[in-house]
């Protein structure tokens, strides 16, 4: 019990037997609890600090455990006021430092288009631009499934924003709800007050901020070289617009997509309607975030519904259904 004081193991049991053997030396209670006269004279120490025993006459002399130990929690509760003024200051400093940090970046740096050259300076980037934070986060996730180390590094963010009510909305592609951990984590942010969308494909990474500044990859096929930070007006306002668009059209995160016997899901439509772009089986895979099996087998599960012996044929007979426009 007496431990969380800072006490070892053993200053419970001297207590006691200082309280109850009041003629007990050194060599008694050590003998009793089968430890050193070092232990017992250091465990003794500690107990007086405590004002839990006193010296007297060069005896020891166990104070009233009721006094003693309201003593002990009136200085605990006195210390943990002294930590969360601290803490209060601190916080006051730190977001002192924030603001004219942010300040001396803006007054010469600042530029409307900023190049970061690698994830590490991304998700620095990231983790600024949500401190300063003040009214909503927007992002679009292609790729399907998200990676676990991306997750990871955007939960505490994530949560950081709702703590202090911003608003934050992410779109992903329908394919995300295959994968156990992006699922996960969208069932968590809905939990903790976020809202999440999905919609079969997405244009591009992009995370906005206040619809103030953006972060958008330099590679739109391999967002591990870099971003982009933007801050124009007119190109913040195409790109919110951008977002707004995608997510009028997603629908809610889990919605049951399962079609009717004489229909086709949303993911089954743009595929329907990739194809008949012209796109190579691995490139409409990748714009709809899913393996090339997965594709390749979504395709033939299509024509034998349609009764197509061809990819040709089954776009003619999807039109017939009105499956496409």
């Amino acid at each position: 019990m007496l431990q969380q004081w800072g006490l070892d193991v053993h200053a419970d049991a001297v207590y006691r037997l200082v309280l109850t053997q009041q003629d007990w030396g050194i060599a008694e209670i050590a003998q009793e609890l089968g430890i050193s006269e070092t232990e017992v004279r250091h465990t003794i120490d500690r107990l007086v600090e405590l004002s839990l025993l006193h010296r007297s006459s060069g005896a020891l002399r166990a104070s009233s455990p009721s006094v003693a130990f309201h003593s002990l929690l009136r200085r605990q509760r006195a210390e943990l006021l002294r930590r969360q003024e601290e803490l209060v200051t601190a916080e006051d400093a730190v977001n002192r430092l924030i603001s004219e940090y942010s300040e001396l970046r803006g007054a010469g740096a600042r530029h409307e288009c900023d190049q970061l050259d690698s994830m590490d300076a991304v998700r620095a980037r990231i983790e600024t631009l949500a401190y300063r934070a003040k009214s909503e986060c927007l992002s679009l996730m292609p790729g399907g499934a998200q990676s676990l180390e991306s997750l990871q590094a955007s939960r505490p963010l994530d949560d950081m924003l709702l703590e202090r009510e911003v608003s934050v909305r992410t779109v992903y592609m329908d394919s995300a709800g295959n994968d156990p951990h992006t699922v996960a984590y969208a069932r968590w942010l809905i939990q903790r007050g976020g809202e999440v969308r999905t919609t079969p494909t997405l244009p591009l990474r992009t995370v906005i901020f206040d619809c103030e500044v953006a972060l958008i990859p330099l590679d739109p096929h391999c967002s591990g070289k870099g971003a982009v930070e933007v801050s124009g007006e007119g190109i913040l306002t195409a790109l919110v617009a951008l977002f707004d668009h995608v997510w009028g059209s997603a629908i809610p995160f889990g919605t049951n997509q399962r079609p009717r016997a004489d229909s086709i899901t949303r993911q089954e439509r743009e595929l329907l309607r990739i194809l008949a772009q012209g796109f190579t089986d691995e490139a409409a895979s990748k714009k709809l975030g899913i393996g090339l099996r997965t594709h390749r087998r979504m395709v033939a599960e299509l024509m034998e519904r349609l009764g197509a012996r061809s990819r040709f044929e089954a776009g003619v007979k999807a039109m017939e259904r009105g499956w496409l426009a």
